[in-house]
């Protein structure tokens, strides 16, 4: 019998030692589908997954486990068979996500934007801006990212309110929002997108915000109800730095990108040379597990 089949979208190289009892191929289904499909047993998904990612996936006859290198898997859960285990990237974008967080929330209230227009036209403007110091931050969602997001908040001086789905120890449930939301000066929005979440930001939680308070979002853009936050932010009443859209790549139609007191980066949470490392490390150790016949980590469904 031969050897499990592992397709991998970078170099087995990379993992350092991968296991010597699997066999190995480099694959980008959007490129080229080899014969080899359905011996398959373990598949890691491209970063970024198009299509082609989830049409293949039928044709793979013996697989057992879908890794993917997102945090999310929304956009694959329906898509894996029940009877395959579906594992996530927990643990690979916490930091890379986390400065991203915190760069989006300080170039908001900073003004960085308009400084860099301002460079552009070679005009000296200074501006009083509010400070991310003194301010109460509401995390909505307290998974490994959040709390990365925390880590690094903290040393600005700031409280930090946690939210999550169920209440425990420190962390309010979600119920607690509309009474949470009055006193925030920032919300982050670190949530997966589930039928729960889906427009949890709609026109209501907005209103609730408080005057001049900034949102961000850092989770997916359907937890957000886009024409309520353009409706918002054209009141003048709140900011928004958001690194993610409902549509993406987000359109040139978009009345986002007209969208006043509105921070726009192009779902780059992930994309920083911190991502790598952490990637390989996380599919190394799944594939030793996999070839040890051990419980692997970051099941989202199913039991290899």
């Amino acid at each position: 019998m031969s050897a499990p089949l592992v397709w991998l979208p970078f170099e087995p190289a990379e993992l350092g030692d991968p296991p010597t009892g699997l066999r190995y191929e480099v694959v980008d289904p959007a490129r080229a589908v080899p014969a080899s499909v359905g011996e398959v047993a373990f598949y890691v998904t491209p970063y970024r997954m198009s299509p082609d990612v989830g049409e293949v996936l039928p044709r793979m006859t013996g697989l057992q486990v879908v890794q993917t290198l997102s945090a999310g898997v929304d956009n694959v859960r329906a898509m894996v068979p029940e009877e395959v285990s579906l594992c996530n990237g927990r643990g690979i974008h916490d930091t890379s996500t986390a400065e991203l967080t915190l760069t989006l929330v300080l170039a908001a209230l900073r003004g960085i934007p308009e400084f860099v227009r301002g460079q552009d036209r070679r005009e000296w403007s200074p501006q009083w801006r509010p400070a991310l110091a003194d301010r109460r931050v509401l995390l909505v969602g307290h998974g490994a990212i959040g709390a990365a997001i925390e880590a690094r908040l903290l040393p600005f001086e700031v409280e930090v309110v946690r939210v999550a789905r169920s209440a425990r120890e420190g962390v309010h449930a979600w119920s607690e929002l509309p009474d949470l939301l009055p006193l925030a000066d920032v919300v982050i929005l670190i949530v997966p997108l589930t039928d729960e979440t889906r427009g949890l930001v709609d026109a209501a939680f907005l209103a609730r915000m408080k005057d001049d308070a900034l949102l961000v979002n850092v989770a997916r853009g359907a937890v957000v109800d886009t024409a309520a936050l353009v409706a918002t932010l054209r009141s003048g009443r709140l900011r928004a730095a958001i690194d993610v859209a409902d549509t993406e790549p987000l359109p040139a139609e978009s009345p986002l990108w007209s969208a006043p007191n509105l921070l726009i980066s192009p779902h780059v949470g992930g994309a920083s040379s911190a991502m790598w490392p952490r990637a390989y490390r996380l599919v190394r150790d799944q594939l030793h597990r996999f070839a040890a016949g051990e419980p692997l980590a970051n099941v989202m469904r199913g039991a290899y």
